[in-house]
């Protein structure tokens, strides 16, 4: 007995098999070939010559040294004109460090008048003073010239141990005092101390405790 096929279902068979033999016969996709590459991989690599560059050097302004001059009144021998030097460093923008060094020339005219010979040698001598201090900024501030011009200022407490060398001998010397620094350009300030220089001094066979009061000014510059 023989099963008769219709023409349509002949029709339908024929192009099932047509597409499955196509789809077969067809390569894969090309992305699925290829090994997925990660999102983040740089396709182009740049090609950029590397140059130095030289950073530029600007001064801290940490250091400063300057000169000084004003009177120094030593306690017994009057007061007579005072120059020195000095050096130091900002530790931070309100504590520094400071070395000075001085000299003076102190009289015993007013002893000559009741004792034969005086105190010294000659009726001058040189005082000479060295020591070291640490100062504390207070009080930052601005002092103005005229309606346009201003100039940063700051007033400070300084103190510190030293040694004041007289007549032949060297005494221990603690200095107290205050100061106010006006800052004239950014290297370079002008500076006013008043310092008590405090030392013992043997006169006459009684040694005394003796206050010698300093006032100075003077110009100071920063590197």
């Amino acid at each position: 007995m023989r099963t008769k096929i219709s023409l349509p279902s002949a029709a339908l068979l024929l192009s099932t098999v047509a597409i499955a033999t196509v789809l077969a016969a067809a390569p894969m996709p090309a992305i699925a070939q290829q090994e997925q590459k990660p999102a983040n991989e740089q396709v182009i690599v740049p090609q950029v010559e590397r140059r130095e560059v030289k950073l530029p050097r600007f001064p801290s302004n940490d250091f400063e040294a300057g000169v000084f001059g004003g009177t120094y009144a030593t306690q017994n021998f009057g007061t007579s004109a005072v120059g020195g030097l000095r050096v130091g460093y900002h530790i931070t923008e309100d504590i520094f460090v400071e070395a000075v060094y001085a000299q003076t020339r102190v009289s015993d005219e007013a002893f000559r008048r009741v004792l034969p010979g005086g105190i010294f040698a000659q009726e001058k001598a040189t005082l000479k003073y060295y020591n070291f201090s640490a100062g504390l900024n207070l009080l930052p501030g601005e002092v103005f010239f005229g309606r346009n011009t201003a100039k940063a200022s700051a007033a400070y407490l300084i103190g510190g141990v030293g040694s004041t060398s007289l007549n032949g001998q060297r005494h221990q010397t603690l200095n107290l005092g205050l100061g106010l620094r006006l800052m004239l350009k950014n290297w370079a300030a002008l500076q006013v101390d008043m310092r008590d220089h405090i030392f013992s001094l043997d006169l006459l066979g009684k040694r005394q405790s003796t206050q010698n009061l300093e006032l100075t000014g003077g110009l100071t510059f920063f590197f």
